[in-house]
């Protein structure tokens, strides 16, 4: 099954740059140190997934420093996420998986549920389906998989709005496409979304300001 492939939309883990929201409660360091947490246990569950090529598709770009401290496995694919809104990122790097004859799994690093077992079945159900989609619970999505490309997935939805989901899955039944979702998901975005992270995170992250 390693035909997949899985590209990571990242922002480098730098404090007062990456989950600001959490500054309130965490400190603008503790956050950043929660956000570099979740990129590498995202990093690690999306190689052992084993569907094929892992990149990161980052901003600022792969040539910035923030990024050379990080220790990151040698065989991920890096990228730049380049300029405009989330969707107009997102298809363009869909695109080019999906031109080049290959699925794709979109992800971010906000969903620490998202784990191997989780990414193998995505990349499983689109044997079977057009589209997978990952609902969090907030109302966005934290998993786009995808077997083609549709611009409408990607062009003015409302992005960080409880409405993200709802759209997308409305455009794609417009599209007549089949469509797996799995299980609704937590991401890890505001104060009050601290209770769903990994218990024993929990623990060390009350002293991360």
């Amino acid at each position: 099954m390693n035909d997949t492939h899985i590209i990571i939309f990242a922002k480098a883990p730098v404090a007062g740059f990456a989950k600001t929201r959490l500054n309130p409660v965490l400190g603008a360091h503790g956050a950043a140190r929660l956000a570099q947490r979740m990129l590498l246990h995202t990093v690690a569950h999306a190689m052992a997934a084993q569907t094929g090529t892992v990149e990161l598709c980052v901003t600022p770009s792969p040539a910035d420093p923030a990024w050379h401290a990080l220790s990151l496995p040698a065989a991920l694919r890096w990228s730049a996420q380049g300029e405009g809104d989330l969707g107009a990122r997102m298809a363009r790097a869909a695109r080019r998986v999906l031109d080049a004859g290959q699925p794709v799994l979109l992800i971010g690093t906000d969903c620490p549920t998202l784990d191997a077992t989780v990414l193998r079945a995505a990349a499983q159900a689109l044997h079977a389906h057009d589209a997978v989609l990952g609902p969090s619970a907030d109302g966005g999505y934290v998993l786009l998989g995808l077997k083609r490309f549709d611009a409408a997935l990607f062009d003015d939805i409302p992005w960080s709005t409880s409405a993200v989901a709802g759209m997308t899955l409305a455009r794609m039944a417009r599209a007549g496409w089949r469509v797996h979702q799995s299980a609704p998901a937590h991401d890890i975005d505001l104060p009050e979304d601290l209770q769903w992270l990994p218990a024993d995170w929990r623990v060390q992250d009350r002293n991360l300001r």
